[in-house]
């Protein structure tokens, strides 16, 4: 299994020229960040479990992530939700679907929320590991300073250059200890909120602990997740089409639209554009969007 050392590749994008650090090439199961996020629980386990538990959308990442790590270490996965549409139930697609076919037991918490049920009615034992939404928790931070050391190993020889590393943030874990490790040989990391504006951001931030945080980007309009904006979508043609890579159609596309006056502002810095994975969601988005905008 590839957990790490993913290449890094050159791409022209409206003439300009940046570095990819292609963890979408890791593991099919783990690409992108939750490669790095749950390598410790694949490596190095604490002892004693058996069931992982899990909350979130019903199409995220972590879900297909976390099943395919319980398949592996023959674990029981229970993925609470909020609610499971039922046409996705009738005809499963993207991470749902995937993770059914890995064995993952997914619970719908219609009125309730996921989280305080999993607390206070579920009440896990001693045998269970609770993983917060989105892998956001300090277990993510070993997997991580890992991806750091690969980027500032390739940096080294081109010690004639100013990098600058960009991701999209969703709890904003990868960036934060991105940020933590790669500061020190000065490389910094930019984000932008994806999820729930700056704030929200700044307080996934806190919860962690580190005080030290990345510097978030934003756009001249209000981006609300999962959302479909057109703009955001041109540009991800635009970037499949130039680069000849697919990116993640949920925050990319918006973390490309921060960078773009970033870029102008910023000519004789070296971006480094850190591709997450996520692309099993381009199931359910890229219908969305053809729906919604092809036809015009």
């Amino acid at each position: 299994m590839k957990l790490e050392s993913s290449p890094i590749t050159q791409h022209d994008f409206q003439n300009f020229t940046f570095y990819l650090k292609r963890d979408d090439q890791l593991h099919q199961h783990f690409s992108g960040n939750k490669a790095r996020k749950f390598m410790q629980l694949l490596k190095n386990p604490p002892q004693g479990i058996d069931t992982i538990i899990g909350t979130g959308s019903i199409q995220a990442n972590s879900l297909y992530s976390l099943a395919a790590l319980c398949r592996i270490k023959k674990w029981k996965l229970e993925f609470y939700t909020h609610n499971i549409p039922d046409w996705l139930k009738q005809k499963p697609t993207g991470n749902y679907r995937g993770a059914l076919e890995l064995g993952a037991q997914i619970i719908e918490c219609k009125d309730i929320h996921p989280q305080y049920y999993i607390e206070n009615v579920r009440q896990p034992q001693a045998n269970c590991l609770v993983v917060p939404e989105g892998g956001r928790s300090q277990l993510a931070e070993s997997g991580i300073k890992g991806l750091a050391q690969e980027i500032i190993s390739w940096s080294r020889f081109r010690a004639n250059k100013q990098f600058v590393l960009a991701l999209p943030s969703g709890t904003g874990t990868t960036a934060l200890y991105l940020h933590k490790y790669l500061k020190r040989h000065n490389i910094p990391v930019i984000t932008c909120a994806c999820v729930g504006g700056n704030a929200y951001l700044k307080k996934q931030w806190q919860e962690l602990g580190e005080a030290d945080t990345p510097t978030i980007l934003q756009s001249q309009y209000k981006h609300h997740f999962g959302k479909l904006y057109k703009n955001e979508y041109v540009l991800w043609q635009a970037l499949l089409k130039q680069t000849m890579v697919e990116f993640d159609l949920l925050y990319d596309p918006y973390m490309w639209q921060c960078l773009l006056p970033w870029i102008k502002n910023n000519p004789n810095k070296e971006l480094i554009y850190l591709h997450q994975g996520g692309l099993l969601g381009n199931e359910t988005m890229q219908p969305r969007y053809q729906r919604k905008f092809d036809a015009s």
